[in-house]
């Protein structure tokens, strides 16, 4: 039965897709202006605030994976990641990327470890939908100083968004055996020296089987990272004009709801764009804040289709990704409805702060270049993720020991 339904699938699936574009086509000839501004809204979005904030952060990806440095980390984050995500250490460094640059680029640092056989296709879309996470650029800048007016808003939806996403991450590997997401077995000399010793080794291995020089290694990873960026803007685009044709064509529908559901940016600029009161970042109310915090981390299926695009080589399918976004977007949601109160009370602690300084990262700007501005931020933020995970996996690897001894 399930075999028949799936080989229907198939043979109507190129029917359904022409069908689709046809309509598309159709809707956007019967309003060509307003399809228009929806594109130039799209591109604007991408080429402003998408591709400055993630470039760096892809072609640092790609030349780290090929150093060696990623199968470093790997190691001495083993312990760590194969306890709680049932993941190899590798993964850990994607799980950084992911939460510093925002998606794509925990997708493109899964399919990094599937091509050179660190992970299995499976393993990669469970580490791509944990490291799936709107940039911190996206939350502080566009969320928080531009649609809520207050930095201390964006700080805390991105606490919750992180935590969210480590939860979710974790629920998902309770029903995986820790022993089956393991890369190749190494040497049994290997495995007995320190985490230090096979760190180096690693490294070097990893190096050696890449051989490329830093000139092609530089080209090269400028070249994929652009062409996956190109692929984003192009998604960005088009939903940008689905969304305003699907709002014109049914206008009872809330405005909200075919945004968020689609796309993450104009999702969040319709739940707090309505009328409210004048208190920067109270208009929402606490359920209202929930659901933005809800659209936050279920991501729009825009971003998600970038994220299965980009791990085509890896196999990984639509619906197990979309149920991890759900997963995480109601952690966020419920996170958010729990925590509403704390986080106000920061917030209007740090209202005459922000009042009297120039905190935000808007300031001065109409948004221009603002994710270049926040960039060494980024960096940063980078830098203390990989501490943190490294201490985490430290007192793992300290407790598992001391377990070991006086048992």
């Amino acid at each position: 039965m399930n075999a028949n339904i799936t080989r229907i699938a198939k043979q109507s699936a190129p029917f359904l897709s022409g069908g689709l574009a046809m309509i598309l086509a159709a809707a956007i000839i019967s309003s060509p202006e307003s399809s228009f501004n929806a594109s130039l809204q799209g591109l604007k979005l991408w080429w402003t605030l998408v591709f400055p904030a993630l470039l760096p952060f892809l072609m640092l990806s790609e030349m780290l994976t090929a150093s060696g440095f990623v199968h470093a980390i790997g190691v001495l984050l083993e312990p760590l990641m194969k306890l709680v995500f049932r993941l190899p250490g590798s993964a850990g460094w994607t799980l950084a990327l992911g939460m510093t640059s925002g998606f794509p680029g925990g997708a493109q640092g899964a399919v990094q470890l599937h091509r050179q056989g660190e992970i299995s296709g499976r393993d990669a879309g469970r580490l791509a939908s944990l490291a799936h996470f709107a940039s911190p650029v996206t939350l502080l800048i566009v969320v928080g100083a531009a649609m809520l007016h207050s930095p201390a808003a964006g700080y805390g939806l991105l606490a919750v968004h992180w935590v969210a996403g480590l939860a979710a991450g974790s629920t998902i590997s309770l029903g995986t055996s820790p022993h089956e997401n393991t890369a190749p077995a190494k040497a049994s000399a290997i495995r007995r020296a320190s985490l230090i010793r096979r760190a180096v080794s690693g490294a070097a291995d990893a190096r050696a089987r890449d051989g490329r020089s830093f000139g092609r290694l530089l080209g090269e990873s400028v070249s994929a990272s652009v062409q996956s960026l190109m692929l984003v803007g192009g998604y960005m685009i088009i939903f940008a004009v689905v969304i305003s044709i699907v709002t014109r064509q049914w206008p009872m529908l809330p405005a909200a709801l075919p945004a968020g559901l689609l796309e993450i940016h104009l999702g969040a600029q319709a739940l707090t764009s309505g009328p409210g009161p004048t208190v920067p970042g109270l208009s929402l109310g606490p359920l209202g804040l929930a659901v933005l915090s809800g659209v936050l981390g279920w991501s729009g299926i825009c971003a998600q289709l970038q994220a299965l695009t980009v791990l085509r080589p890896s196999g990984t399918r639509f619906l197990p990704f979309a149920a991890g976004r759900l997963l995480h977007g109601g952690y966020a949601f419920l996170l958010t409805l729990l925590l509403y109160k704390p986080l106000i009370a920061i917030q209007e602690a740090a209202l005459p702060a922000l009042a009297g300084g120039n905190l935000s990262p808007m300031s001065g700007s109409s948004g221009e270049g603002a994710a270049w501005s926040f960039f060494p931020n980024l960096a940063a933020l980078l830098v203390l993720m990989l501490l943190s995970l490294l201490i985490l996996s430290a007192a793992v690897q300290l407790t598992s020991a001391l377990h070991r001894r006086f048992r």
